[in-house]
């Protein structure tokens, strides 16, 4: 039986989910989202049998039944998101301006677009890792950022969010990479992407650091968060 890669389902348009999130009420919930420990999407306190499960062979799945046949279905679910994240800051910070000072005097809009440019670089060393394993990249989409542009305040809001949402996205997905080159490559990237949440907390009044370890999700929620910004 032939079963859909992780990316695809990313991209499909159709989310029946109960907590499945708008736009809008995503931007609404930042706040929360950024703090990490009251995030409304985890399934925090449930084991980890619960958001994951093996098949009978021993092969991993999501926990819809999708199967992980091969690294490059996971390094695909990776680059669907950092070329969502990098679309957010190429097109975002042209459109809401001058983002002003952090605490520390420098220019956030300049912080903002370094962290663009890391989220560029990782959507290039994604897109050739897959092109040298043979696999075919997935492909950058249309997205609808119309909320999240709206003003300065839900523009940062929401690349906390993001950014978060990465940093646990890595953390679910890492179980299902069998190559341990690629764990490690997944690991340099998934710090980085910490780093850009700590900083977008503390922009949001949040804590950088909101507990000692974070919390991992399944890709089920990871398309709750995601799914909305892929225009249909």
């Amino acid at each position: 039986m032939n079963r859909r890669p992780l990316h695809e389902i990313l991209l499909a348009d159709v989310f029946a989910e109960r907590r499945r999130l708008s736009r809008r009420s995503l931007v609404g919930s930042t706040a929360k989202l950024a703090g990490g420990g009251a995030l409304a999407l985890t399934v925090a306190g449930l084991p980890a049998a619960s958001r994951s499960a093996w098949a009978q062979d021993g092969t991993p799945q999501a926990e819809d039944g999708v199967t992980l046949e091969s690294d490059i279905d996971v390094l695909n679910y990776a680059l669907t998101l950092e070329h969502l994240e990098n679309a957010f800051y190429r097109d975002g910070l042209p459109a809401v301006g001058d983002l002003g000072t952090d605490g520390f005097d420098f220019s956030i809009s300049a912080q903002l677009a370094e962290i663009g440019a890391h989220e560029a670089a990782h959507v290039a060393a994604l897109t050739d890792t897959i092109v040298a394993l043979g696999g075919e990249p997935v492909v950058e989409q249309a997205y609808n950022f119309e909320d999240a542009f709206a003003s300065p305040e839900a523009f940062l809001e929401t690349a906390a969010a993001l950014e978060n949402t990465g940093v646990q996205a890595y953390n679910g997905a890492g179980q299902f990479i069998s190559d341990p080159a690629l764990l490690t490559t997944a690991g340099s990237i998934v710090s980085v992407e910490a780093r850009h949440a700590s900083y977008l907390n503390l922009i949001n009044d949040e804590s950088p650091f909101p507990a000692a370890f974070d919390e991992d999700l399944s890709p089920d929620e990871v398309l709750e968060i995601a799914g909305p910004f892929i225009a249909a």
